[in-house]
């Protein structure tokens, strides 16, 4: 039944979908007339706001752009692949091999979203290597567990509201994560998806021959063939004790880090990667080898990210964010509050595809209007979490790390990824909503 939905959106998702590079020079087109013409923003200020906002993001597309090349440069490890293709080998058939790689991300993207995208991504890729499965599908299953993330562990609305002192503390109070990340209808919609999801992607598998493979050759990892010179550069290069030496100290800070009580984020994370990667290669020229290939699929993320922020400029400065929560949860009850949300955090996410800057923008549209009708505050903050996770399977800014780790393109996998943003909708709506 899947399959039959999935093949004519697979099909439009390639014929009609642009490049994610058009996708948000023409996101930031349609945010800047919506600001002139609802908001009655001055055209010189939308053009000022946008400018002033385009750099913003420098610091976290710095971070996106180390989660693809550290994930990357410590999955191309040799004990790191050995370890992935002996767990590929739990896969003898294609569907097998989907059902895998779907359970892997979303165990991986609730533990920590940054984690899920590069595990999923690699972990694909060696999954290719083994089976012969449609590929589009297989990338499409790794990045569909990421579905989960802002309801899991590194969720940032509830971790934010659960620190002492957040921005609208003052309003809300702390609300712990026993209200939110472990409350029962959040564990349901996770347990829910993390049933549904892997089920769906087996569904969506295409038939033979409907399916687009790829050569395994194509995913060899590059050999170093360059000539050993007997130089004292080429000694540098090639002997282990400088790695070894600066992956001693990278590894007594992370013992120092989760010892004192620090937690995982995305500088956390990043952190790890490279040790390991430092550490495992062994060399610096086997650690520069895999840094050259890592580097090729970031340039969405260099050349992307800013035209986002810029977005996201126009969107909160405008007011243009604030009024698309109003509208959606103007009309609301304390019953369809929740779904309301939800729905508005889902289209807000589009131009807005930060969970913190999202927060920032709607909680003070949607924290009055929980109070003032009475709903419990943690609910409508996971409302405005899963909002932001749901439309994110449709958003290319989420999905570029593993486009550019797959070597894929996003009308590749969006029309597998469409039809997990109406089933899996149908579920957070149910679990925010009823239980």
């Amino acid at each position: 039944m899947l399959t039959v939905i999935s093949r004519p959106l697979v099909r439009i998702m390639d014929r009609y979908l642009p490049d994610p590079f058009v996708f948000v020079v023409v996101l930031t087109l349609v945010a800047a007339l919506a600001a002139l013409l609802f908001e009655g923003t001055p055209p010189l200020e939308v053009v000022a706001i946008w400018g002033d906002g385009f750099w913003s993001l420098l610091s976290f597309s710095m971070q996106m752009l180390l989660v693809l090349v550290t994930g990357y440069m410590m999955a191309s490890t040799p004990i790191v692949r050995r370890g992935l293709a002996a767990l590929a080998g739990l896969a003898s058939s294609a569907g097998g091999a989907i059902l895998l790689v779907s359970v892997v991300s979303v165990f991986a993207s609730w533990i920590n979203w940054g984690f899920g995208l590069v595990v999923g991504a690699l972990f694909a890729k060696e999954l290719a290597r083994v089976v012969r499965v449609d590929y589009r599908l297989l990338v499409a299953s790794a990045y569909s567990g990421f579905i989960v993330w802002h309801g899991g562990l590194a969720g940032s609305i509830p971790l934010s509201i659960a620190t002492e002192g957040h921005p609208f503390a003052d309003a809300i109070g702390v609300i712990p994560t026993s209200e939110t990340i472990f409350s029962f209808y959040n564990l349901a919609i996770v347990i829910a998806l993390f049933i549904a999801v892997p089920l769906i992607n087996r569904a969506m598998l295409p038939k033979e021959e409907d399916s687009v493979f790829i050569d395994p050759e194509l995913l060899k990892q590059s050999e170093d063939d360059r000539p050993r010179t007997g130089t004292p550069a080429d000694w540098i290069e090639t002997t282990p004790v400088l790695s070894m030496f600066v992956g001693a100290m990278g590894a007594a800070w992370l013992i120092q880090h989760f010892a004192t009580g620090g937690g995982l984020s995305l500088n956390t994370i990043n952190f790890l990667f490279l040790t390991l990667a430092i550490l495992l290669h062994g060399t610096p020229r086997n650690l520069l080898m895999s840094l050259s290939e890592a580097v090729k699929g970031g340039a969405g993320i260099v050349i992307q990210f800013p035209f986002y922020a810029g977005i996201m400029a126009i969107m909160v400065d405008s007011g243009l964010a604030a009024s698309i929560s109003k509208g959606l949860t103007g009309f609301a009850t304390a019953t369809t509050l929740p779904f309301w949300t939800f729905l508005s955090a889902g289209v807000v996410n589009f131009f807005v595809p930060s969970g913190g800057g999202q927060w920032a923008v709607q909680a003070p549209v949607i924290m009055p209007a929980a109070e003032a009708l009475g709903l419990d505050q943690a609910r409508a903050a996971m409302a405005v979490a899963w909002g932001d996770a749901w439309t994110n399977m449709v958003q290319p800014f989420w999905a570029l790390p593993i486009l550019g780790i797959a070597g894929l393109r996003a009308k590749d996998i969006m029309g597998f990824c469409t039809v997990h943003l109406i089933l899996s909708g149908a579920i957070i709506a149910v679990g925010l909503t009823i239980l």
